[in-house]
């Protein structure tokens, strides 16, 4: 029971959110072009703010030699996860576009935001090694992720090599890179406070203003063919059910530590991420099949997060 309040909780701060958006929208209370400029915040302050302080606070010395088991583990999970849900992708729809959105809501869940919240409420004790866990995440998401799969590239579908490494150049992958020097030479060089409250404060802004930038754009969409769109629902059980399910009965096979059975069944029972939202808005694409991802998987997960760690504490 405490942990389906504390979940619920945290799903009506962010529902509240998406709420708000959606109203402000539909009132015309915010200018038209408003997805658009916080799409643009979004990509080139809120999200390299977020990873920089991420990468600097969890990518030092110490972490790479004393939790290398995390790492392989949040490594072991997100590596097998992507071809997973690419063959996945290819079975739900034909459309090339979509299926780079669900491959990417398959392959990355919302296990920095949404996850964060819950493991840092259920179980405070395993809070700073999840972060460490996740890192392998992080990685693939800025270096493959969200250049490949949701920046558009020039010329259609395929990509140049030039092109392909033309992605790379992004706020986000160049935050990656500045957040994992300053997290090694953080023994010698320690960043000014001031610094360090800015990215943390910008990066907290990530979440809240994509949920809002969420319910803008299902204030556009039509939300009767969102919730009959039965591909949305196969996804989202997908991500919410089976992926966790499977976690769960590996960790209940192997012999892990229970710390890393919780990073491994919470980085895999959250719902689809924001950044289908978020990143190709900016870029100007059509967002509303991630925009009802987004909306119907976070409210199946109102249900399925406690489920799942009911039945992992059950077997585990």
């Amino acid at each position: 029971m405490e942990i389906f309040v504390s979940t619920l909780t945290q799903m009506g701060f962010l529902f509240l959110l998406i709420v708000i958006g959606y109203a402000v929208s539909k009132l015309k209370v915010v200018p038209d072009n408003a997805p658009a400029v916080l799409s643009r915040l979004e990509n080139n302050v809120f999200i390299p703010a977020l990873v920089i302080s991420t990468f600097m606070s969890g990518f030092t010395f110490e972490t790479m030699t004393t939790a290398w088991q995390y790492l392989l583990g949040g490594l072991l999970v997100v590596g097998p996860g992507i071809p997973v849900a690419i063959a996945i992708s290819r079975l739900c729809t034909r459309d090339k576009y979509i299926q780079k959105i669900y491959t990417y809501g398959l392959a990355f869940s919302n296990f920095g935001f949404m996850g964060n919240a819950v493991v840092k409420s259920m179980f405070p004790e395993v809070f700073p090694s999840y972060l460490i866990f996740v890192l392998f995440f992080w990685v693939f998401i800025y270096m493959w992720g969200v250049p490949v799969l949701l920046i558009p590239s020039e010329g259609g579908n395929k990509q140049s090599i030039k092109s392909r490494l033309r992605s790379f150049v992004n706020p986000m992958f160049i935050g990656m890179l500045i957040g994992m020097v300053l997290g090694l030479i953080s023994p010698f060089f320690t960043v000014p406070g001031f610094i360090g409250n800015a990215l943390t404060t910008l990066g907290d802004c990530m979440s809240p203003v994509a949920m809002l930038l969420t319910g803008m754009t299902i204030a556009k969409i039509d939300l009767k063919q969102t919730f009959i769109n039965l591909n949305i629902y196969v996804v989202s059980l997908i991500r919410l059910i089976a992926l966790p399910l499977i976690g769960i009965l590996i960790v209940m096979l192997l012999p892990i530590p229970k710390a890393i059975s919780v990073c491994v069944v919470c980085s895999l029972a959250m719902p689809l991420g924001l950044n289908t939202v978020v990143v190709p808005s900016a870029y100007g694409l059509d967002t509303k099949v991630a925009a009802g991802m987004a909306l119907i998987s976070h409210l199946l997960s109102c249900a399925t997060i406690p489920l799942m760690f009911m039945i992992f504490e059950m077997l585990v």
